[in-house]
């Protein structure tokens, strides 16, 4: 289950003293390799930020990590649920291997809209709103909302 963003591959420098990915890097391939991709799917990513200085911040993030991955091994990144309100965009990721097919890690975020000139919580333009809506229609089948964190934060 799931829609795909993006693949990576798990670099030496991402290996720690264990033989096996450090914890720290789990969060930046979550948020380079999945955050990212999505957000900018929703035009709020970098040129969002660069361009109408506006753009989400995490305020909440829940990371699983079920499964070790290690130097050389492939990962998929998939988004696994999405959903937002006026001013929050609720998602999770997985990190699943990509030959073994196992899950290695899941990582839920709640992220807040925000102004960057004033520096302050914003709501989604329409456009915006439109974009995410028709996604996660899109996509809706291939979600699941089962063990979510931070669903009852909305305010639908």
């Amino acid at each position: 289950m799931g829609v795909f963003l993006t693949k990576t591959k798990i670099i030496k420098d991402w290996v720690d003293y264990n033989g096996h990915m450090n914890v720290a890097y789990y969060i930046l391939i979550f948020d380079q390799h999945g955050s990212e991709v999505l957000l900018t799917n929703f035009n709020m990513g970098e040129e969002s930020a660069k361009t109408t200085q506006k753009s989400t911040m995490v305020v909440e993030s829940n990371i699983a990590y079920k499964q070790e991955v290690k130097e050389g091994d492939e990962v998929d990144i998939n988004l696994t649920y999405c959903d937002h309100d006026k001013k929050r965009i609720l998602y999770k990721l997985e990190m699943v291997h990509s030959e073994k097919k196992f899950v290695a890690a899941t990582y839920e975020t709640l992220s807040l809209y925000v102004d960057l000139g004033e520096r302050k919580v914003a709501e989604f333009e329409n456009e915006k709103q439109k974009i995410m809506k028709d996604y996660i229609e899109k996509n809706r089948s291939n979600f699941d909302s089962n063990n979510l964190k931070f669903s009852d934060k909305l305010k639908k």
